[in-house]
C-alpha cells in the first residue's frame, strides 16, 4: 500500500449572505457568485438568505467558513469590516440589522453555545445603504465587492497554506 503525501486540503465553504431584491442587502451574494469563478475547486461557495439555521446547517462539518453579509454600523456604506468569530464578539447590532431578520450574529452565538463552530470563522461585513425593495446594490456597496474577493480568496490561500505547514 503506499502512502499519499499529497497535503490534506482543509474543507472550506463561502457563504454569501442577503436578499437579492433588496439592494446593498444583496452584497453577499454578489461577491459569492465572484467567487465561485475563482476559488479553487474544493472550496465550496453558497448563497444563503442569512437564517441563523440554514448558515449552522452550511458550516457544519467543515473546518472553516467564511461568511459575507451586509451590516449597518454608520460607518459610510461600501466600508469593509473583517471578524474572527473567534477571536471577537460578532455585534448583533451592527451583523442582525438587514433585511432577513436574525443572522449571522446569532448563528455565531448558536454555533458558539452548541459548540459547533468551525476551527476557522471569519466574517465580512460590508458597510450597507440602500436596501428597498427591488433596488439595485448602490455603487459605494459594489465598489467593495472586489476588495472583499481579494480579501477572501487571500483568506483561502492561508488557510491551505496553514494546512500544508500542519
Amino acid at each position: 500500500m503506499t502512502e499519499d503525501r499529497t497535503p490534506q486540503r482543509r474543507r472550506i465553504v463561502v457563504i454569501g449572505v442577503g436578499n437579492r431584491y433588496r439592494g446593498d442587502d444583496a452584497v453577499g451574494r454578489v461577491v459569492a457568485r465572484r467567487l465561485a469563478a475563482v476559488v479553487p475547486g474544493h472550496v465550496e461557495v453558497l448563497e444563503g438568505d442569512g437564517a441563523a439555521t440554514e448558515l449552522l446547517n452550511a458550516w457544519a462539518g467543515v473546518e472553516a467558513a467564511i461568511v459575507v453579509d451586509a451590516v449597518v454600523s454608520g460607518a459610510p456604506p461600501g466600508t469593509v469590516h473583517r471578524v474572527d468569530a473567534h477571536a471577537s464578539p460578532i455585534s448583533p447590532r451592527i451583523f442582525g440589522r438587514t433585511t432577513h431578520g436574525l443572522g449571522v450574529a446569532e448563528a455565531v452565538a448558536l454555533g458558539r453555545a452548541l459548540g459547533e463552530l468551525p476551527a476557522h470563522l471569519v466574517v465580512f461585513g460590508i458597510e450597507a445603504g440602500p436596501t428597498g425593495v427591488g433596488e439595485d446594490p448602490s455603487p459605494p456597496v459594489l465598489g467593495a465587492v472586489d476588495e472583499v474577493v481579494r480579501r477572501v480568496r487571500d483568506e483561502i490561500r492561508s488557510l491551505e497554506t496553514h494546512a500544508a505547514d500542519a
